[in-house]
């Protein structure tokens, strides 16, 4: 699957929940693997922030990022509607401190996206994958977020207040695709118990009964119920009429579970990759997300690359037999058994490992390790593999060393070990010269890595 942005930009105008402040907000095509970033035009020299998870600042009543002084509010939204269309690319230009908070929802944003439609990029898309349980645990608040495997990236979100008139309510999103129907027009809410301190803190100063959904479950008198609706600037409600206190009725029943939904794909999008995953969350909220998001980042951050997702259940794209009609290698030196993913831009190959390889009676009897030399050329011929997919009649063409460089062993091989290859193009192939890196996994951890040039010839 390649990278996608937007065929064109759009903009959306209006209130800011926080500050108050009439916004507008610009969203632009981007390049190849540029990801979300936020600039904001307002300020001198326009500054741009990188929608990540390590530039997260605060997460009171929404996510804030930041670099240096300046931020950007309430950005969870938005993000969530790009992330469930599937673009990778955006530029989104701001003139004030936050995203427009609009009807309360993802739905806006969602729309404009549809409308002006995506585009396919050149680059692969770069996804994420959870191969094992990833649990994050909040013991203040009692909230728990957990990430299993996957086909998809799909979510089950469980929420708890304590409140008579909302709960426990329970959302789920099997496939991203369903997120428009399902969950893009979910409003924000808010207790009236808690409207007085936000205001006393200086927050949603452009909250009103069109962009959230109010919830009244706690006794006040009439006279303090009034008061708030003065601070608010909305109609005043009777006090003894419990429940939501909005005009326009709600989506679903438990349309604050599918909002508390909706927040976490947007604040999950901060890993700058899409995700293959099931998200299982109990009471989640922006702290607890975010948090989940910074520890992905920091794996990602620590690896390059991830390993390739191998099942031996499934067919391979290229068997042995394949393979040997393509290249020249023939026993002891065929290093690649099968080829189970390949695109334009890249190639991954498997190699057993078995204590019957001729290479282990020297190197060494009393502990055999595979040999260095023989990791880069396994490597190289996968590389091989790739370059003569770009050819007709691949069986006429060889492909040659010409150099390698910044090669490194991390890790012993022994037999027992398979091997994932992953090799891609460093630059064009451009008169039949590749320049290539190559890696290769044990299980998670590379063990050696180098980059390499190769040229294809034609044969005599």
């Amino acid at each position: 699957m390649k990278q996608t942005t937007l065929k064109g930009e759009f903009s959306l105008e209006g209130k800011g929940l926080h500050t108050g402040a009439y916004i507008k907000a610009t969203f632009c095509p981007a390049p190849d693997d540029h990801g979300y970033k936020i600039q904001r035009t307002d300020l001198e020299n326009q500054p741009v922030i990188d929608a990540l998870a390590e530039n997260v600042v605060s997460t009171n009543r929404g996510t804030v990022l930041g670099k240096g002084d300046v931020t950007v509010s309430t950005v969870e939204h938005a993000l969530a509607a790009l992330y469930a269309l599937g673009v990778d690319n955006c530029l989104i230009k701001l003139d004030g401190p936050e995203m427009p908070i609009l009807d309360g929802s993802a739905k806006p944003f969602f729309d404009c996206i549809k409308e002006v439609g995506t585009v396919q990029q050149t680059a692969d898309k770069d996804f994420y994958y959870i191969k094992h349980k990833v649990e994050v645990v909040n013991a203040e608040t009692g909230s728990k977020l957990m990430l299993l495997p996957d086909d998809e990236f799909s979510l089950d979100v469980k929420v708890n207040f304590n409140s008579e008139v909302l709960a426990n309510q329970y959302a789920t999103l099997d496939h991203i695709a369903d997120f428009g129907e399902e969950v893009a027009s979910a409003r924000t809410f808010v207790f009236v118990r808690e409207v007085e301190p936000l205001l006393t803190a200086g927050l949603i100063k452009g909250g009103d009964l069109d962009n959230a959904i109010v919830i009244y479950e706690h006794p006040k008198t009439q006279e303090e119920l009034d008061h708030l609706a003065d601070l608010m600037g909305v109609p005043h409600h009777d006090a003894g009429d419990f429940g939501f206190i909005n005009e326009r009725p709600l989506s679903w029943p438990n349309e604050p579970a599918r909002h508390k939904l909706m927040d976490l794909i947007g604040d999950i999008s901060l890993i700058g990759r899409p995700l293959k995953g099931r998200i299982i969350a109990t009471r989640p909220g922006h702290t607890i997300n975010t948090q989940m998001a910074k520890t992905l980042r920091n794996d990602i951050k620590r690896q390059e690359i991830q390993a390739p997702v191998y099942n031996p259940n499934v067919e391979p794209l290229m068997d042995n037999n394949e393979i040997r009609r393509c290249i020249p290698h023939r026993y002891p030196m065929l290093l690649v058994d099968k080829v189970i993913d390949k695109s334009e831009h890249y190639i991954v190959g498997v190699k057993n490992v078995t204590t019957n390889e001729p290479f282990f009676q020297g190197h060494f009897p009393q502990e055999p390790v595979m040999p260095g030399v023989l990791l880069v050329e396994a490597m190289a011929q996968t590389g091989g593999l790739l370059v003569l997919s770009t050819v007709d009649d691949p069986e006429r063409y060889s492909t040659y060393f010409m150099k390698i460089d910044n090669v490194k062993f991390r890790q012993k091989v022994v037999p027992g070990d398979t091997l994932l290859f992953h090799v891609s193009f460093m630059t064009p192939l451009r008169r039949g010269m590749a320049v290539m890196k190559g890696r290769a996994f044990v299980g998670e951890k590379v063990v050696c890595e180098c980059e390499f040039m190769a040229q294809i010839i034609k044969n005599k």
